[in-house]
């Protein structure tokens, strides 16, 4: 049987050999058993549905098997013997190219060269999941291959509820995940309904289909590192070109699916790069990709070549195979300075993985964590607090320290760590911060990506050529480095920097090699960019230059994320703990023209910590496409930054009132500043 006929099989007749668990793949670590007798018969009883009575005397013993070893129903058995990775669009079978395209983008997010535990369909951040087992990823398969321009695929955490008549302005897929019901969205709610099989945590690109790989975020990460160096330099009056590339020491954590672009990113800004890791799969994979230069195992070994590429200014990232713990804690007794620290562990999910505790190996960690739950949480809030003493001593020492997005200073604080500081500046726990919403360190977002880019509407936009091929590729990057050149001579004062940065990314993109996965590229661009970079492909499309292109973005965007603690953190009205903004921008995305939306409950900072949404758009070169995308892109950031501008943040007043300049329909509510004077004796 070949690949297209495979895909349209879906679930087979006849039950297909068992599989092999092959302990070298990297897979999820166990989940912890929370699930009473009852709630586990009732588990297998909604595995079971996907299959024919006649097949489930064989299947429950194995689903149970799998239920009691790993604390989900993966469904082994079903996963396809062919090769799961982003094939060309003309490979895929099917009666429309938009459902062809999000096929291909589906296989892109379980590739096992992008994938972090492929085998169980998790795509990052050690839950971040594009189906619950391999059932409902065959019947997403068989549906697409199916769909004509007149359907709607509706997505249910994972489950295909099926194909619903529609028509070709609509969405072909709508996806929710983990949208629980406000009251049960805790941490151990995860766990329990995951475990059902009701819910599952699609983290932002993960289960929306749309990730593409280190890449992803590396251009991010890039951005926040070169600003950070930036913000180092005018703090100590230092010539910016000086500082970068002359033994800057950049410290943080993690080198999965999304922390693993930190040591490419530290590159390409010009600094030392020291990323701790304790799972050695995960450092052998971003090692044999490129996307970090040097393995070091042992401290003592580290101290050295750090000193050396300080001594030498040299630009250089080593993967330190142990705890992070360990590296702020003896650079701290070797006195090694350190300039800018983060961290990237999946601090929103500390007890099943996301976070391994100093003092354990990556083996005894996992064991712990499945067999007495209650002692690993212990062993992660010392590990924490232990972490944050370090932190705060390279602090107090000059360090720029901010938090990642990742729920380091939120799960530091529940930890009891002192992460806060009292009204004479010094580190205390919560119970001695007079406001406990304001940690002692930034998140990146407050100090740099919120002011710098959301707020004028500059986000992670991204497109994959469908085509698979190089050449392709190639010709998007000039095309769109030919537009944001032009945009840039007439671009005001307060966004020449972004414009700037992202030409010269762009430039550099193919020499850093940063394609893991599918053809895909990324780029900040605003609401303007988006849309002369989208309308220049799809006029290359339809002159037959290029092969189809989709168009998206990371949920970590300008209008795409509710998440106080990170996206919208530097909002300052009251409003940081809504959720309207990513929901209506979802709607507006369904009805504007996206092929595909969605809309999940956690992401990078935890299950009920935000509220997230995202789209794809293919472009097939035609006047459907043009028209969508510019109804659909203009929405999607403008959207955000109307919200900002109400927030009164001053970069988004400057951008919506540019927008409205530029679009005589939009008419935006703007904001009136009050004197402060005013509340003298208030």
């Amino acid at each position: 049987m070949n690949f297209k006929l495979k895909i349209l099989e879906g679930i087979p007749a006849e039950l297909p050999s068992p599989k092999e668990f092959d302990p070298n793949e990297n897979h999820a670590p166990k989940r912890k058993e929370i699930l009473n007798n009852e709630e586990k018969k009732l588990a297998l009883r909604n595995a079971l549905r996907y299959f024919e009575p006649k097949h489930h005397a064989a299947l429950l013993p194995e689903f149970s098997k799998e239920l009691d070893t790993y604390g989900r129903i993966y469904m082994y058995r079903f996963k396809p013997d062919y090769d799961i990775y982003a094939r060309a669009i003309e490979d895929y079978p099917g009666k429309c190219e938009q459902a062809k395209a999000i096929m291909l983008m589906i296989h892109n997010n379980l590739d096992p060269k992008v994938a972090q535990h492929p085998v169980e369909l998790i795509t990052y951040g050690g839950n971040g999941a594009v189906f619950q087992n391999w059932a409902q990823y065959r019947l997403v398969m068989k549906y697409l291959a199916e769909m004509t321009n007149h359907q709607t695929l509706v997505i249910y955490s994972g489950h295909p509820k099926g194909l619903f008549p529609s028509h070709a302005d609509a969405p072909r897929v709508v996806v929710t995940n983990g949208m629980m019901i406000s009251n049960y969205s805790k941490p151990d709610d995860w766990e329990k309904f995951n475990a059902l099989g009701v819910t599952q945590y699609g983290q932002m690109t993960a289960g929306s289909y749309m990730y593409i790989g280190p890449q992803g975020i590396v251009h991010g990460t890039t951005i926040t590192v070169l600003n950070a160096l930036r913000k180092i330099a005018e703090k100590f009056a230092l010539p910016f070109g000086e500082k970068l590339g002359e033994g800057s020491l950049f410290v943080t954590s993690g080198l999965g699916g999304m922390s693993g672009a930190q040591p490419k990113a530290g590159n390409i800004a010009g600094c030392i790069t020291v990323c701790a890791e304790v799972n050695p799969k995960a450092v052998e994979t971003r090692h044999s990709q490129g996307w970090v230069d040097e393995v070091v195992t042992n401290l003592t070994d580290l101290v050295e070549k750090v000193r050396t590429a300080k001594k030498e200014k040299k630009v250089v990232s080593f993967a330190y195979l142990g705890n992070v713990v360990d590296v702020w804690e003896e650079f701290d007794k070797q006195d090694i300075h350190i300039d800018l620290g983060s961290d990237q562990t999946s601090l929103h999910n500390p007890w099943a993985g996301g976070y391994y505790p100093a003092g354990l190996s990556f083996e005894e960690s996992n064991e712990l964590m499945a067999g007495d739950p209650q002692k690993f949480r212990e062993k992660v809030q010392e590990s924490l607090r232990k972490q944050t003493e370090a932190i705060n001593r390279h602090t107090k020492k000059g360090t720029y320290f901010f938090d990642y997005g990742n729920a380091f200073l939120l799960e530091a604080s529940r930890a009891g760590a002192a992460i806060f500081k009292d009204n004479k500046g010094n580190f205390v726990t919560a119970e001695k911060a007079e406001n406990k919403e304001i940690f002692a360190y930034p998140s990146y977002v407050q100090d740099i990506m919120g002011p710098l880019c959301f707020d004028y509407g500059f986000g992670p936009f991204r497109w994959v050529c469908a085509s698979g091929k190089q050449e392709d590729l190639d010709r998007t990057d000039v095309i769109a480095t030919e537009v944001l050149q032009r945009l840039k001579e007439n671009s005001p004062a307060e966004i020449q920097q972004q414009m700037q940065d992202n030409i010269q990314w762009i430039e550099g993109a193919r020499e850093n090699n940063l394609v893991v996965g599918s053809k895909a590229r990324i780029l900040y661009a605003d609401a303007l960019g988006r849309m002369e970079i989208a309308k220049a492909f799809n006029d290359a499309i339809a002159k037959g230059e290029i092969g189809t292109v989709v168009l998206g973005r990371d949920h970590h965007d300008v209008s795409g994320t509710d998440s106080p603690y990170r996206e919208t953190s530097n909002i300052y009205d009251g409003s940081r703990f809504t959720a309207d903004m990513a929901i209506q921008n979802v709607i507006g995305d369904s009805f504007r023209g996206a092929t595909w939306v969605s809309i999940h409950n956690g992401g990078g900072v935890g299950w009920g910590e935000v509220v997230n949404g995202g789209f794809g758009m293919v472009l097939e070169g035609d006047s459907e496409s043009e028209r969508r995308l510019r109804s659909m892109l203009h929405w999607d950031v403008n959207n955000g930054i109307a919200r900002r501008s109400w927030a009164r943040n001053e970069g988004a007043i400057f951008a919506i009132k540019r927008a409205m300049e530029t679009e005589p329909h939009l008419k935006i509510t703007l904001p009136n500043t009050v004197d402060e004077d005013l509340f003298e004796g208030y």
